[in-house]
C-alpha cells in the first residue's frame, strides 16, 4: 500500500505537470500566433475565449466517462492528444486551420483538467492528509517550463511550429511514461463510504459558492495567462522576450506557495488558507495596474500567483469531500467554473481594454478578489486532515514517502 501510494502519487505529479507546461507555453506564445495571423485584439480576444468554452465540454467529457471506466484511462488518453493539439497549433499555416487546432486543444485540455484532479482528489485520501496543493505545486512547475521555453524560443527566433512540437513531444514522452502509475477505478474507489439505501445526492449549494469564488480566482488567472505578455510588450514597452516571463513570474510564485499550502492548510484550515491568499492576490493585481515599468509588473504577477495559488487546490479538496460517492462528479462540476472564469475573463479584459486601456483591465480582476475572501467560509466543508482516526495509517505512510 505505501509503494503503491508513492507510486500514485509521482503518476498524477507527472500528469499535472505535463498540463501545465502545455499550457504555458501556447500561451506564453501568445504575441507570435497575433503576429502570425495578423490578429486585431478583437480577434484575439475571440480565439482566447474559444479554448476555455470547448474546455468546458471536455470537463463534461470527463465527468461522464470516468465515473463509468474511471480517471486513468480518460488522463492516459488526453494527456497526449495534448501534446498533439499544440503542436497542430504551431503547425497550422491559415485562421480555420488555426480555429479547428484551437478546439482541440481546449476539448483535450478540460478532459485532461477533470480527470487529474479526479487522480489528485483520489491519492490525496489514500494518504489520510492534504496533498493536493503539491500536485497543484507540479502543475506550476510544468507552467515555469513551459515559460521558460517560450521565452528561450523567441529569443533565439525558433519558429512558432518548431518550439511548441519541442515542448510537446518532451510532454507527451512524460505523459505516457506516468500513465501506469496512475489509480485504477478499483483502486480510487478504496476509500469511499459504503452507502445503505439510496445513494446521497452530491449538493448544489456548497458546490455553487466555491464554484464562485473558483471564477473570480480564474479571471484573475484568465487576465494573467492570456494578457500578461501583450501588457508588459504593448502597454510597458517590455521587449517580447520579458513579456514571455509575465507568466514564468505569476507561476513560478505559484509554485513556491503551493510547495507549503499544505501546511498552511493543515494548521490554519482552509477557509484562513483561501482568505488569506485572496487579499495578497488583490495586492499583485493593484501592482500591476500601478506598474511604471516591466520589472514592477513582474512583481506584481509574481504577487498574483503566490496569494492566489491556494484556491484551485482547496476548491478540489472541498469537491471531494462534497461527492459522497468518491465518483468524481463533484470534481468535474467544480472543474466547469475554471472555464467560465476563463471565458469570463478573456472576453471581460479584452473589452475593457478596448473601451480604457490595459493597464486600467487589470483593475477588474484586483476588485473581484474580494469575492473570494468573502466565499472563503464556504472552503471549510474541505477535510482538515487533523487529529483523527485515520491518522496512525497516515503517519506510517509520511514516514515511509
Amino acid at each position: 500500500m505505501e509503494s503503491r501510494d508513492r507510486r500514485a502519487r509521482a503518476g498524477a505529479s507527472g500528469a499535472y505537470f505535463v498540463q501545465g507546461m502545455c499550457f504555458a507555453t501556447v500561451l506564453s506564445q501568445v504575441p507570435g500566433l497575433k503576429d502570425k495571423f495578423a490578429f486585431s485584439d478583437d480577434d484575439l480576444t475571440l480565439v482566447l475565449a474559444a479554448v476555455p468554452i470547448v474546455a468546458g465540454l471536455g470537463s463534461v467529457l470527463a465527468g461522464y466517462l470516468a465515473p463509468r471506466l474511471g480517471s486513468a484511462p480518460v488522463l492516459r488518453t488526453g494527456g497526449p492528444l495534448v501534446c498533439a493539439a499544440i503542436t497542430a497549433v504551431g503547425l497550422v499555416g491559415s485562421r480555420p486551420a488555426l480555429y479547428v487546432a484551437v478546439a482541440a486543444l481546449g476539448l483535450f485540455l478540460g478532459t485532461v483538467d477533470a480527470s487529474v484532479n479526479m487522480q489528485g482528489v483520489a491519492v490525496q485520501a489514500r494518504y489520510g492528509r492534504s496533498v493536493l496543493a503539491s500536485f497543484h505545486g507540479w502543475l506550476s512547475m510544468g507552467g515555469i517550463v513551459g515559460s521558460l521555453a517560450a521565452a528561450a524560443a523567441n529569443k533565439v527566433n525558433l519558429p512558432l511550429g518548431t518550439a511548441l512540437a519541442i515542448v510537446a513531444g518532451f510532454g507527451a514522452l512524460v505523459a505516457l511514461s506516468v500513465g501506469p502509475l496512475l489509480l485504477r477505478g478499483a483502486e480510487e474507489a478504496e476509500h469511499v463510504p459504503v452507502h445503505e439505501g439510496p445513494v446521497p445526492k452530491i449538493p448544489w449549494g456548497p458546490l455553487l459558492l466555491i464554484g464562485m469564488a473558483v471564477l473570480a480566482m480564474y479571471i484573475a488567472d484568465s487576465a494573467t495567462f492570456n494578457w500578461s505578455a501583450i501588457y508588459l510588450h504593448e502597454a510597458l514597452h517590455g521587449s517580447k522576450s520579458v513579456a514571455a516571463l509575465g507568466v514564468f513570474a505569476y507561476v513560478i510564485f505559484q509554485m513556491l506557495g503551493r510547495t507549503g499550502a499544505d501546511q498552511l492548510v493543515r494548521r490554519f484550515g482552509p477557509a484562513a488558507t483561501v482568505a488569506t491568499g485572496g487579499l495578497i492576490g488583490g495586492l499583485g493585481l493593484t501592482v500591476v495596474v500601478t506598474a511604471p515599468r516591466p520589472i514592477v509588473g513582474l512583481a506584481g504577477f509574481a504577487l498574483v500567483g503566490l496569494g492566489l495559488c491556494v484556491v484551485v487546490p482547496q476548491s478540489f479538496s472541498a469537491a471531494g469531500a462534497l461527492d459522497p460517492t468518491g465518483s468524481g462528479v463533484a470534481v468535474a462540476r467544480v472543474n466547469l467554473f475554471n472555464y467560465v472564469g476563463f471565458v469570463v475573463g478573456a472576453v471581460l479584459i479584452g473589452a475593457v481594454a478596448h473601451g480604457t486601456s490595459l493597464r486600467w483591465a487589470f483593475g477588474v480582476p484586483a476588485v473581484l478578489t474580494l469575492v473570494i475572501v468573502a466565499l472563503a467560509r464556504s472552503f471549510n466543508v474541505a477535510p482538515r486532515f487533523g487529529p483523527g482516526p485515520v491518522q496512525p495509517a497516515a503517519a506510517a505512510r509520511d514516514m515511509a514517502a
